[in-house]
């Protein structure tokens, strides 16, 4: 019965959206019954359903099984690539995330890092907030002795509006336990994930 309920909810979602992009179409001065747009409302509806997928995620959730592993030295997973959407403009950025971690007993699948990477970026964000959420989900459910979390981005409500800056990039990064003080170990992160 839940099922069928959620099922329904769906739908009804499905269908408001798509009745909202017809007329942000028609408001824009489109004319909506041509031939290229009589699909564009369900294009745009499933398009959302997967680049906002991130809200029926639960990303404590997405690191599962973890594993009793005494293995104490930095892990980084680099070059994970991300794509996310403005909450300012609903513009999409993208680009790449970097995670380190320094194990106290407990590993996390790496894959798992890609999956966290996906529930966290597929809503309205803030690189800022990615970045943190990031570093705290690992900290408090593998709770190692460090972690540090590089995200790498470019943001398309700064380079194709606006200002109008292509190519230029953010930069944010967050760091927990071992890495707040260790200088060295956060320059030994810096310089492996630019390799």
């Amino acid at each position: 019965m839940a099922k069928e309920y959620k099922n329904a909810q769906v739908q009804a979602n499905r269908e408001q959206i798509e009745h909202h992009v017809r007329e942000i179409l028609r408001l824009i001065g489109e004319d909506v019954d041509r031939e290229g747009l009589l699909d564009t409302p369900a294009r745009v509806t499933r398009m959302y359903e997967e680049i906002f997928a991130g809200y029926s995620a639960d990303p404590r959730e997405v690191l599962g099984v973890t594993f009793d592993e005494q293995h104490e030295e930095l892990v980084i997973v680099k070059d994970i690539v991300y794509y996310s959407q403005c909450e300012h403009h609903m513009a999409p950025f993208f680009g790449k995330i970097h995670i380190g971690y320094i194990p106290s007993g407990k590993i996390a699948g790496l894959s798992k890092f890609a999956r966290l990477v996906e529930a966290v970026t597929r809503k309205l964000q803030v690189q800022e907030r990615i970045t943190s959420e990031i570093a705290d989900i690992l900290d408090q459910e593998l709770k190692p002795h460090g972690v540090m979390v590089v995200v790498e981005g470019e943001h398309l409500c700064m380079c194709a509006r606006g200002v109008k800056k292509p190519g230029s990039k953010t930069i944010t990064s967050a760091v927990r336990g071992y890495f707040r003080n260790d200088a060295p170990l956060r320059a030994e992160f810096m310089s492996l994930i630019k390799e």
